[in-house]
């Protein structure tokens, strides 16, 4: 059986994830038949070829529930998205009247 599935990769606390298409009895991490886009959810970025994988699943292959769930968020076109726009980081006051402080400066 042929599956949609998410390959792992990055670092410790930062994943990074590749959609694939794999053999059920292949590993996580295992050679993919063929590769479809990536996933990083630290910044909510996806770019995912969806006309190829709307193929792959005419042909039988089953995706998972998170590869499905990305496949219907992503654009028709294949084009980098960005999910959800990135939060800044909040600053302390004193933090921001030092920034302030040194803007004023110069």
């Amino acid at each position: 059986m042929v599956k949609i599935r998410l390959k792992r990769l990055g670092r410790k606390h930062r994943p990074f994830y590749r959609i694939i298409v794999t053999d059920i009895r292949n590993r996580r991490d295992g050679a993919p038949l063929m590769e479809l886009g990536y996933y990083n959810p630290i910044s909510k970025e996806l770019k995912l070829d969806k006309k190829t994988a709307m193929e792959w699943i005419a042909k039988g292959a089953q995706p998972t529930d998170s590869a499905l769930r990305l496949i219907n968020k992503a654009d028709e076109n294949g084009q980098l998205i960005v999910l959800q726009v990135a939060k800044k980081e909040k600053m302390s006051k004193k933090a921001a009247e030092k920034a302030k402080a040194l803007a004023a400066q110069g």
